[in-house]
């Protein structure tokens, strides 16, 4: 599947307007992608398309003396040890259940689009990245199936990267040439 710039952009911006999120694309330049994500959270680099993703974090007066806020400052091994490769359709609906908060697909009650509308959506968001691209989330909701995500249960968890909020959850899809960041921050 392509994708092209204002497919991507406006996807984003409908599924996540909601939201507090940080969702940010980078170059992969390292073997030891964990460094590119240090680089997204630090905001350290653009875009490579130019492409436009959503940063509400990065307008909060907290930021002036962190420029990861709200991420916690950490070195790679710990982000590597916080974070599960799932599979296609698992980070499809982990973009899909980032909608809002409690990470769950009842979020998908709020918009007037379909499950299916909303789902090709999700997935123009993950073709920018392409087939052979990988998934990793903090999240764990363990599915019957080693790598997958199960929204059926009530029972889930998730290994914070910041230290600010009381929930935050992601999906990181690494390709090639890139790394993506999708996450959403929230508080009870």
């Amino acid at each position: 599947m392509f994708t092209d710039r204002t497919s991507w952009e406006a996807a984003v911006r409908h599924l996540f307007e909601d939201a507090y999120p940080f969702d940010a694309t980078g170059p992969r330049r390292h073997e030891d992608w964990t460094l590119d994500v240090l680089a997204l959270m630090a905001r350290a680099v653009p875009d490579p398309r130019g492409w436009a993703g959503l940063d509400d974090p990065a307008q909060a007066p907290e930021r002036e003396g962190s420029p990861t806020y709200p991420f916690a400052v950490h070195p790679p091994e710990y982000i590597a040890q916080r974070l599960t490769e799932i599979d296609r359709t698992s980070a499809e609906n982990l973009l899909l259940a980032l909608t809002d908060d409690c990470c769950t697909l009842s979020n998908l009650k709020r918009f007037t689009e379909s499950e299916e509308e909303l789902r090709a959506m999700a997935r123009t968001i993950l073709a920018r990245y392409g087939d052979a691209a990988t998934y990793h989330t903090n999240v764990s909701r363990p599915g019957p199936v080693p790598g997958t995500l199960d929204f059926t249960t009530s029972h889930w968890g998730y290994n914070p990267l910041s230290d600010v909020y009381s929930e935050d959850c992601g999906l990181i899809v690494v390709s090639d040439t890139e790394v993506g960041m999708f996450w959403n921050f929230s508080d009870y």
